[in-house]
């Protein structure tokens, strides 16, 4: 539970008035990377006795996976009995980014969380993006989502999704002035400081040319691709979203995890509303495949000792790199749905219009 002692780390830090992003902890000498703010909230973990605290975590992540299957459901429109829940927490466990969520201690489960609650509901609902403003000031990433919203024309949403991020900037300014600058100006810019970009647990797409190449560093080779996928990924959702709201946020989800410099194994907590979403529409065999490919673990069998992640042969590439690859199938797929005359019923469609028979606008 390294990341756990970490947060502890961080809230300590608050606490006495120690320098935020000048210590290490653990036997990997991890360092503090998120945002003044996030370690305002950490300071609460210092309340309790560590083994009472990594309880705590275990315990609270096995709570918001329960949470994050029922809002996948509810955002996929999947009908969901207690007893299937219960089954579904059961298997879930085992999904790779699941289970290392709760072997690292990490919150990433509270943050799809929040994002899901918030961005599934209804455009006149009061404070839509709030939760998502905070989301984002926890961790930086989640600000992708703002993005999506503006692409998608839910304005309001947006604007109460950003004052909500600069309000989490202004409060980690006002209570760490120091740690806020050196934040800002700084250490948000150390891609290096989060970890090694090349080794196997980063499924980005910088990770995947890393290993491919053989090269720690491979700049524009990874910067051209990683600004294209960008590019063409968001398209991709504001064209989508008209036609299925749901598969537009996971296209917006899938293509910031593969243009991230770091995408730990973790982050993929994404793979639960896929699961969900294909089960919705009736691809139980493609769901069965997805949930291979989450639960396989190929890249932790492979050499990954020192620097053998760049020293993998060409057959072991796929195996090291399967997210990063299903995301770009994600990506693929979704754009070939364009060229359909028409989608099949999007269940979204229903709970915004309270009519399945609505019609669906083509773009």
């Amino acid at each position: 539970m390294a990341d756990t002692l970490v947060y502890r780390a961080e809230g300590a830090a608050v606490m006495h008035g120690t320098d935020l992003y000048g210590f290490t902890v653990t036997e990997w000498a991890l360092p503090a990377t998120y945002p003044p703010f996030a370690a305002i909230l950490f300071v609460p973990t210092t309340w309790l006795p560590l083994p009472a605290l990594k309880f705590a975590f275990v315990a609270g992540n096995a709570l918001l996976l329960a949470l994050l299957i029922q809002l996948s459901a509810r955002f996929a429109r999947l009908p969901l009995t207690r007893p299937l829940l219960y089954l579904a927490v059961a298997v879930g466990l085992w999904l790779e980014p699941v289970f290392q969520t709760l072997l690292f201690g990490q919150i990433n489960l509270a943050l799809i969380c929040l994002i899901l609650w918030d961005l599934n509901r209804p455009a006149t609902a009061l404070g839509k993006g709030f939760a998502l403003g905070v989301a984002a000031g926890v961790k930086i990433t989640p600000a992708v989502f703002i993005v999506h919203l503006l692409l998608t024309r839910q304005l309001r949403a947006a604007a109460t999704a950003l004052a909500s991020f600069t309000g989490t900037v202004l409060l980690g300014a006002l209570v760490l002035p120091s740690a806020s600058v050196d934040f800002w100006t700084r250490r948000l810019f150390e891609t290096d400081r989060v970890g090694k970009a090349w080794i196997v647990d980063n499924q980005s797409l910088q990770g995947l040319i890393a290993r491919a190449l053989g090269d720690p560093a491979p700049g524009l080779q990874w910067l051209v691709p990683a600004a294209l996928t960008a590019a063409c990924g968001l398209w991709l959702a504001a064209r989508t979203h008209p036609r299925s709201p749901a598969l537009a946020l996971l296209i917006t989800a899938y293509t910031a995890l593969l243009v991230s410099p770091i995408s730990w194994s973790h982050h993929w907590v994404w793979c639960v509303p896929l699961l969900a979403l294909l089960l919705t529409e009736g691809r139980p065999r493609i769901a069965l495949a997805v949930a291979a490919v989450f639960t396989a673990r190929s890249f932790w069998v492979l050499p990954h000792q020192g620097d053998l992640d760049l020293r993998l042969p060409w057959w072991q590439q796929p195996l090291a790199s399967p997210y990063a690859l299903l995301a770009l199938a994600v990506l693929v797929w979704a754009a070939l749905r364009l060229r359909r005359p028409e989608y099949p019923y999007s269940p979204l469609i229903e709970q915004r219009t309270g009519s399945p028979k609505a019609s669906v606008p083509l773009g």
